[in-house]
């Protein structure tokens, strides 16, 4: 099966083409886009044309006062043609356009910001996900290494015992030993294989389309300062989004409010109208012109409907704002939070590293002395058994402090590309 490299560049920019979550956050936008209009708001005049024409046979019946003029037929045609264009325009509303208008533009920089939220989170799980894959395979190493170790103490076991200074239950002890690694290896195969079809599932790519293989170490910025962070949180795209939502909510009670006010149209059009008929009175009646008129609606009373719609407005609005606090808080806590286990996670993988180096002294030196017959078979296990465990645990700790850093530095709004 062909083998593609993937770097993580590659990886963000595939998720951020193929993402759907991402693609439904810029269709969001573009309605909004769209709605942010002066016509949507009502802001324009609206215009109608109207076109009516009756034909209609009907039995006419008239008399008058001088007999000779009386008129009685039946089925006789008749024609009634209406046409008029009108225009219409609000005046006047309470400001209540205005304030559409505005709210509208508020929910499209909402929008905007859910957007950034999105892409933000997105950049943040494939990053991720692409040092989890990092970490498994670094876990590899420290299991051949063992496995080396595991086959030199086999080796040695083997030569004892052509001397004769080994007894078979050593020998089969190592060899259950060595192939109870040999598993391991393959279990921890199996994970690397899962991991890399998690982050090919966050990228949109079918895992059947190539092997994937992926070079790099897990390097952590140690220069992260919480003051930064913390000056960087409140341009958190998140956290602008709250905002957002205030002013929409702020802008949405002025439009209620604006209900109660009276509504000032003005009408304008032209309008032309033609009466026929075969026989009767009128054989023909003609009317065309302009006109132009104004329309004052003033709100009396509705039982309290508007009143009741601004104050559930206002609530709106103060649990806005009370999202906003919370939001702020919550963010507060986990940046506070976060720092601190990366901060931790840091400063045990300093101690790690020289752990992790003197286990492999340790597991080398005692090797060394089994070859020689002074350390027990015990000792190798025991020496080993440390290896494995410093190398995992020195592992581990650089992916969590990496984890926190693009926890971190999401939180700061500093992952969008």
């Amino acid at each position: 099966m062909a083998q593609q490299r993937l770097t993580l560049p590659d990886a963000i920019n595939m998720a951020l083409q193929k993402s759907l979550d991402i693609q439904l956050a810029k269709n969001n936008l573009t309605i909004s886009e769209i709605s942010d209009d002066a016509g949507f708001a009502g802001g324009l005049p609206a215009i109608n044309a109207t076109v009516n024409d009756n034909e209609q046979i009907v039995s006419i019946n008239q008399e008058f006062s001088d007999p000779s003029r009386n008129a009685k037929r039946p089925g006789v045609g008749s024609n009634n043609l209406f046409a008029g264009i009108t225009a219409t325009m609000i005046l006047y509303n309470g400001s209540r356009i205005v304030s559409t208008r505005k709210r509208l533009e508020e929910i499209k920089g909402l929008n905007q910001q859910l957007l950034l939220v999105q892409i933000q989170n997105t950049i943040a799980a494939v990053t991720t996900a692409y040092y989890d894959v990092v970490r498994q395979q670094e876990l590899v190493k420290t299991i051949h290494q063992s496995i080396t170790a595991s086959r030199k103490r086999l080796e040695i076991l083997q030569v004892r015992k052509e001397a004769g200074l080994a007894n078979q239950a050593d020998i089969l002890q190592a060899e259950i030993d060595l192939n109870g690694l040999e598993q391991t290896l393959q279990n921890q195969q199996l994970v690397i294989d899962q991991t890399k079809t998690n982050l090919l599932n966050l990228i949109w790519m079918q895992p059947a389309d190539a092997a994937v293989v992926i070079r790099d170490t897990i390097v952590v910025d140690r220069n992260i300062r919480l003051d930064s962070i913390r000056r960087y949180m409140t341009g958190n795209p998140s956290v602008q989004a709250a905002s957002q939502q205030i002013k929409i909510n702020e802008w949405l009670e002025k439009e209620t409010a604006a209900l109660r006010h009276p509504t000032l149209r003005a009408n304008t059009g032209y309008n032309f109208s033609s009466i026929k008929s075969a026989a009767g009175f009128a054989l023909l009646n003609q009317s065309f012109g302009p006109f132009f008129g104004l329309n004052l609606g003033i709100p009396l009373y509705n039982g309290g409907v508007n009143k009741k719609q601004q104050q559930i407005a206002s609530i709106n609005t103060r649990n806005a704002k009370l999202q906003y606090d919370n939001a702020i808080f919550d963010l507060e806590t986990g940046v506070v939070r976060t720092y601190q286990a990366y901060q931790s996670n840091l400063q045990q993988y300093q101690n790690q590293v020289k752990n992790f180096r003197l286990s492999a002294e340790l597991l080398d030196l005692v090797l060394a002395r089994f070859s020689l017959g002074q350390s027990t078979i015990v000792d190798v296990r025991q020496a080993q058994a440390s290896f494995e465990t410093e190398g995992f645990r020195l592992v581990n700790l650089s992916y969590a402090a990496k984890v926190a850093e693009i926890e971190l530095n999401r939180i700061a709004g500093k992952l969008i590309p």
